[in-house]
């Protein structure tokens, strides 16, 4: 009688654990391994991904963090940018490598939102599914001008940001580099300290593209293969340099998204503030796609 109980008790807790939901999965593409490609935002580089990149490893997932142009343990120099074509080359290099058998997941943070913009682009076969994480979002009623005009309308504060102009001081400025007031006011104010810290020793300085026309020729997308790539937009809540409204004007203007999802008490480093449930979030989008 009494293996009989215990035989009923397990087969009970084995049902009430096959109805548990999981946390990181579950629709039909629960268990299977994907590929996801970080993109990191201005001044930063893949190691600003160190938390989130470890979450997503811990479930079984292929990660790449990669350094843009100038940025991380890149080797080129601001001053070698001439183009934004220049900065983004490390992400268009890594998709042409791509298998045409395989697609992968891409997820940019901030200025990292232009570069998977002209991924979508470029590789729009490659791509299961595209996530903008706080960042700029291009689309064919959306360019990058009109955002950076939009940018300066607001009119943010740059606080003790630095200007390099790497073409003479009587010419415009070639880069900046965000100063530690500025990162702990509008980028970092609900992160941890330590990883302030991080930051303060790993930022660059990031170009700054003078030639408008340029410009608006590298980052030009269409509908017919950008627009064939399913996107996503996560909102941090609490970003104080690309605030919640300026968000949303994004996402009204770069429509349509297969779906919007909001992190509540992030900051603009929401890898940093939220990493846990950024990457709940990612997990769930990659089961779906």
């Amino acid at each position: 009688m009494k293996s009989k109980k215990n035989k009923s008790v397990l087969i009970l807790l084995l049902l009430v654990l096959m109805s548990l939901p999981s946390l990181s999965a579950s629709g039909n593409n629960y268990g299977k391994k994907k590929h996801f490609v970080l993109i990191h935002g201005g001044s930063h580089g893949a190691w600003c991904w160190y938390k989130v990149a470890t979450l997503l490893r811990s479930e079984g997932h292929n990660v790449t963090t990669l350094d843009l142009a100038a940025s991380g343990l890149n080797p080129k120099q601001v001053n070698e940018i001439r183009s934004i074509s220049d900065y983004y080359e490390p992400l268009m290099a890594l998709m042409e490598s791509v298998p045409a058998t395989e697609k992968v997941m891409l997820v940019g943070h901030s200025l990292g939102g232009v570069s998977t913009s002209v991924a979508m682009e470029k590789f729009p076969h490659k791509i299961s599914v595209a996530v903008f994480a706080t960042a700029y979002v291009l689309s064919q009623s959306l360019s990058y001008s009109a955002i950076l005009s939009e940018i300066s309308r607001r009119n943010v504060s740059l606080m003790d940001t630095q200007f390099f102009f790497g073409d003479g001081p009587t010419k415009p400025p070639t880069a900046r580099l965000i100063g530690p007031k500025f990162m702990a006011t509008h980028m970092y104010q609900l992160s941890p300290p330590e990883d302030v810290t991080l930051a303060l020793t790993l930022v660059r300085p990031v170009p700054i593209y003078n030639e408008v026309a340029l410009l608006e020729k590298e980052t030009t997308v269409t509908s017919s293969r950008n627009g064939r790539v399913p996107k996503i937009f996560i909102i941090s809540k609490d970003d104080d340099l690309l605030t919640e409204d300026f968000q949303n004007w994004m996402i009204q203007r770069s429509h349509p998204f297969d779906d919007i999802k909001v992190i509540e008490g992030s900051d603009h480093m929401v890898m940093f503030s939220q990493p846990t449930k950024l990457a709940s979030h990612l997990l769930q989008i990659a089961d779906m796609f």
